[in-house]
């Protein structure tokens, strides 16, 4: 089957166009910032040794999720605009584990934890695509590795960077020899920015290095593997975030409840101005520690429906419901006392790293404010720090879990409805007007 290279690679920056030619190896990884390229090119390569691999063997697509490669992969492939006559050629029902791809059927599976290490034994191997390397247990992708025994095979894969000693970083790309080097093993990389990519919209660009601040704008604009180390929020300024009055509110969204036994339990009321920012206006706590008791789930739903019926929202006004109640995941039994109580909960998005990351967009944007009466939230805020232990051990990002729980009830309100609010805001450019 012929691919019309050339057609694809027209608009591409030079780095993409050098790695089609140049990922001959092994193993060939893209890296770099989000929404530099690198996705499209390694898909074309990909697409080019589908067409040419060998009929012994199978073929794998895998990532952190079946939906995850459906969503990062399956959906570039099958868009025109891109491959033009090619994405016809690529079909896949979502969640399924096959697809096609040029006619050949493929393998399709979901790394999104240890256990996930197993799924590939027994493979046989001519031809793998990994999506956001980082993301699959280092177990799983060993085994992949070694599933690659047809002669020929290779490994095509992408991944955003993160921390310097992650194994993915450690064990291969500081080791691979790239085109024409002396590397210990037979791997390519390529390293692309946001500017590598000339498809985008200037304005998108300009708004996106506006949204990431901090860490994530050291990894996902500028494509650098830097520690995640020292404060988590480090753009928090209590002057700037901090607000004395509530403006008018035009939806309640969310009240986002971390659930504690021993420790504290704290809800988080979130709401969104006429103006497009969002507001965390209002916090209950319960800590057993100070309070000298225990709740009970019954005693729990109580106290929050009641605090829920008499919180002051405006001046003279009291008493809310918002449209989500998110709780705490491992709160199966407080989630079953709400909806025995008449209410409807929902469970929480705990997606640690990607609710950090939104926070932290928002904050750094200001987007987010936080009333002064939410005494627990702005008190965590700024001792709420990353894991240098956990950093050094395997290279995981991951926040001390100690006075959190404010913190956390926090970001169960903004991450799970964020399709929600999300269109209500002020953009960059109203922003800077």
């Amino acid at each position: 089957m012929t691919i019309d290279v050339d057609a694809v690679t027209r608009n591409l920056a030079p780095v993409h166009v050098r790695s089609i030619v140049e990922s001959t190896a092994r193993l060939n990884i893209w890296q770099g910032s989000v929404r530099s390229g690198k996705t499209v090119s390694s898909l074309l390569r990909f697409l080019m040794a589908v067409a040419t691999a060998p009929t012994s063997g199978r073929v794998l697509l895998f990532g952190k999720t079946r939906e995850s490669v459906n969503r990062n992969v399956f959906a570039v492939l099958t868009d025109p605009a891109l491959f033009g006559p090619l994405a016809r050629l690529t079909k896949y029902n979502p969640g399924a584990p096959t697809g096609t791809i040029l006619g050949r059927e493929v393998d399709v599976l979901g790394a999104n934890d240890a256990k996930a290490e197993p799924k590939v034994r027994g493979m046989t191997l001519c031809l793998a695509y990994g999506d956001e390397l980082t993301t699959v247990p280092e177990a799983f992708f060993t085994q992949v590795l070694a599933r690659l025994s047809v002669a020929g095979a290779q490994l095509f894969g992408t991944t955003n960077p993160d921390a310097p000693n992650h194994w993915l970083r450690k064990k291969y790309l500081l080791r691979g020899r790239n085109a024409g080097g002396t590397g210990e093993i037979n791997l390519h990389s390529w390293h692309s920015t946001i500017d590598d990519n000339p498809h985008l919209d200037p304005q998108y660009v300009a708004d996106l290095k506006t949204e990431y601040v901090g860490l994530w704008y050291k990894r996902f604009i500028e494509g650098r593997w830097v520690q995640a180390e020292g404060a988590v929020f480090d753009m928090w300024d209590e002057d700037q975030h901090v607000v004395p009055v509530l403006p008018a509110i035009h939806r309640w969204i969310s009240l986002g409840i971390d659930y504690g036994t021993r420790n504290a339990t704290a809800a988080l009321l979130l709401g969104v101005s006429g103006h497009g920012v969002l507001y965390l206006a209002r916090e209950w706590r319960h800590d057993p520690a100070t309070a000298r008791r225990q709740l009970t789930d019954h005693k729990l739903s109580q106290e929050l429906r009641k605090w829920l019926g008499n919180v002051e929202v405006a001046p003279g006004l009291k008493g809310v419901m918002p449209e989500w109640l998110v709780v705490d995941p491992s709160a199966a039994s407080l989630r079953l006392q709400l909806h025995e109580d008449g209410l409807t909960p929902a469970l929480a998005d705990n997606a640690v790293l990607d609710g950090i990351r939104l926070m932290s967009s928002l904050l750094g944007r200001g987007l987010l404010k936080v009333h002064k009466s939410c005494t627990g939230l702005i008190n965590e805020m700024p001792g709420y720090s990353w894991d240098d232990k956990a950093v050094e051990r395997d290279g995981t990002d991951a926040p001390i879990k100690t006075d959190d729980h404010s913190i956390d009830a926090a970001r169960y309100a903004i991450k799970t409805p964020e399709v929600l609010w999300r269109p209500l805001l002020r953009s960059a450019v109203e922003l800077a007007a």
